[in-house]
């Protein structure tokens, strides 16, 4: 994946970067958020957009 393109996503309840994806940040300008399953948690939670 290019760096440029490439975001992480953060768990909100443990903080744990657990997924990494791709968006054209300049059609997209808001940040993502997703229910994805967290590892470290067990469950599915909110994952949202960092740097």
């Amino acid at each position: 994946m290019s760096q440029d393109n490439l975001v992480k996503f953060q768990c909100k309840e443990c903080r744990s970067i657990n997924y990494f994806s791709k968006k054209n940040k300049k059609v997209i300008k808001v940040k993502l958020e997703m229910k994805k399953h967290c590892r470290k948690c067990g469950k599915h939670t909110m994952h949202k957009e960092v740097k």
